[in-house]
């Protein structure tokens, strides 16, 4: 398992240090103190650094962060922003041997890093490792439809992922070519692990609390819209289209359950436009394309008990389905380019306007 060259274009390398934490943030003015204090108290016994990566946020984000001693580092072009941007860009501003990758609305917990990098030590064979993941936010139909699904991946044991922020060593990202695909809006957790895993690393979750998750607190279906509007309900589509004629495609069709789903969806609509051509008279028609409607709802209705978690759920079916074909058709950039930022803030030197990625 031989890796490939790596480096971050436009910078010499730094001293190298234990760990790196990288904070990726979009506009948590609410969240970021804590999740930064959190940081810091988590990396000081095992000794690093703690990064923000910020994909240029309009709020006080930078403002409050520049207050502790961190690395603050930020997207030249807001419109490159997407998840897969913000933890390449912090990885390449970071040193560690390992590196931990942080939501700006997840608080760590202390301890973790220090058990992840023991059990990673007696095991070179592992990429990376993650912990339970604490969800703060029990209210929105979103959070609780995920704790009530507890998908494998969530289990401790060997995992195909890392879901929630993992733990890795530096030596396996760059064996994969990069951290994250900057063109991903979401799944670019699973691409780095289908990415891993093709190598022939392995990935473990730990019997162990790594971090709490406090999730943006928005009604289920105004959600919806945000992540349309965001794009970031085209991951799965951005994902396949990367993983198309690659090696790591048949782990990709084998470990997302939801490709089938909204697949099914989608020939669910091709029956639906079919209706009209059936030869039928209008009244038994109209009753037919009535029932092919409501069949999806009312199946999930006595599934969860509820109509309007089913309503729901088959809405939000219809929005990634959606979005699927959005993703697949969505022009990419090489997922090796440079990201285009600039240095904000050293932890301890003045204010920097050092550009990466080559932008003057």
């Amino acid at each position: 398992m031989k890796p490939e060259n790596f480096s971050s274009p436009g910078r010499a390398s730094p001293p190298p240090c234990r760990v790196s934490v990288i904070i990726k943030a979009l506009n948590e003015e609410k969240s970021i103190r804590s999740t930064i204090e959190s940081a810091l108290r988590a990396v000081a016994p095992v000794g690093g650094e703690v990064i923000l990566a910020d994909s240029c946020s309009t709020d006080r984000t930078v403002e409050l962060a520049s207050d502790y001693p961190i690395r603050i580092v930020q997207l030249m072009h807001p419109h490159e922003r997407c998840c897969g941007v913000g933890p390449q860009l912090g990885f390449q501003h970071s040193r560690g041997e390992f590196v931990y990758i942080l939501d700006g609305d997840m608080q760590m917990r202390e301890g973790f890093l220090e058990q992840a990098m023991d059990f990673m030590a007696g095991y070179p064979e592992v990429a990376g490792v993650g912990g339970h993941v604490v969800e703060g936010n029990t209210e929105s139909l979103e959070y609780r439809a995920r704790a009530e699904r507890s998908p494998a991946h969530r289990a401790p044991g060997r995992v195909d992922r890392l879901d929630g922020g993992g733990f890795y060593r530096r030596a396996a990202i760059e064996a994969a070519g990069y951290f994250s695909d900057r063109n991903l809006h979401s799944y670019e957790e699973f691409d780095l692990a289908v990415r891993l895993r093709t190598l022939g690393w392995q990935l473990w979750r730990l019997p162990v609390e790594a971090a709490d998750h406090f999730g943006h607190d928005a009604p289920p279906y105004q959600l919806l819209l945000q992540r349309w509007r965001s794009r970031y309900i085209c991951g799965l589509g951005e994902l396949v289209r990367a993983a198309a004629g690659q090696p790591r495609m048949r782990l990709v069709l084998q470990g997302l359950n939801e490709l089938r789903l909204y697949l099914a969806v989608l020939l669910w609509w091709a029956l639906l436009a079919s209706v009209p051509f059936w030869p039928l008279p209008g009244l038994p028609r109209l009753a037919c394309f009535g029932l092919l409607v409501a069949a999806p709802v009312m199946l999930m209705a006595w599934k969860k008990r509820s109509l309007t978690k089913a309503l729901y759920s088959v809405v939000s079916w219809c929005f990634n389905a959606a979005g699927l074909l959005r993703g697949l058709v969505q022009p990419q950039r090489p997922a090796r380019e440079a990201i285009s930022s600039r240095i904000l803030r050293e932890p301890m030197g003045p204010f920097s306007q050092t550009v990466r990625g080559g932008v003057r």
